[in-house]
């Protein structure tokens, strides 16, 4: 689906009824992404309007000329909010720089969102002063990096720190697509002017009293995991995970335990 947002055009799609949840993918990807780690929970749910829609610039939504920074970025997703479930409280759910867009906009509007998940999320815009982890593979595959092309091989030991045939192929089917479909020019721009918001998403004037899952991976190099202990404190009713194993797409790296931590999420959101 397309929706209109200050004459750009940002593509979204619907899954299932009943309470939405929005979900913000990472810099360079697309809502495949998000779909992927996303769908195999509420295969045997009811009840969850899943809202997912690629970031301008990203998938099939536009850039603009005047989108510079993340604060236009935030201001998009705040009217494509409006637009889409005016006056509903929602879920978030975002991963690396969706979980960055997503403390954005419960700065903005946390009055309307019951509960927050956030997947290695982005801290620090800047990569020089995150504190992230050295490259490593824990559990590598070398019959399955033999019969890959050299470059897949060696995106494999880059992005990942458990190695098998599935999750190579998530990697080809929910990642890859994303960084091919990307509008490279525009995000770079953003990255070098404006990637980080003009305020500090972070000092929030009250703590968010809702259920949230903060999860994060323990050799993660893009973001790391040491960064966001800063955040904890502003939610008390947050679970915090580091996962063993587990890089920046621990998703797909730690399937079983990603899924069963989401899930304790939705229940503790719909008890809360």
């Amino acid at each position: 689906m397309e929706c209109k947002i200050k004459n750009v055009s940002i593509n979204y799609e619907i899954i299932g009824e009943g309470k939405p949840i929005v979900m913000l993918h990472g810099y360079y990807l697309e809502h495949r992404m998000m779909a992927g780690c996303m769908e195999p929970v509420f295969s045997d749910k009811d009840g969850y309007k899943r809202i997912y829609l690629d970031l301008p610039g990203m998938g099939k939504s536009e850039g603009a000329e005047w989108i510079k920074s993340s604060d236009d970025m935030l201001d998009i997703l705040i009217s494509f909010i409006d637009k889409i479930i005016p006056n509903e409280n929602f879920l978030l759910a975002g991963q690396s720089y969706g979980g960055y867009l997503a403390r954005g906009i419960i700065h903005k509007m946390a009055d309307r969102i019951d509960g927050m998940l956030l997947i290695c999320p982005l801290i620090i815009p800047d990569h020089k002063k995150r504190r992230v982890e050295e490259n490593v593979v824990l559990l590598k595959d070398d019959k399955l990096l033999s019969k890959l092309p050299e470059e897949d091989a060696e995106d494999l030991n880059y992005a990942f720190v458990v190695q098998s045939k599935r999750i190579y192929e998530r990697w080809k089917n929910e990642l890859m697509p994303g960084f091919d479909m990307a509008d490279g020019d525009f995000l770079q721009r953003i990255q070098q002017n404006g990637y980080g918001f003009s305020f500090d998403v972070d000092k929030a004037d009250k703590k968010v009293d809702k259920p949230v899952l903060i999860l994060l991976g323990k050799q993660d190099i893009c973001v790391g995991y040491k960064d966001a202990w800063n955040i904890l404190e502003n939610f008390p009713r947050a679970t915090f995970s580091i996962l063993d194993r587990a890089g920046h797409q621990l998703h797909i790296e730690q399937e079983k335990l990603f899924n069963s931590l989401i899930n304790d999420w939705l229940v503790r959101v719909k008890e809360a």
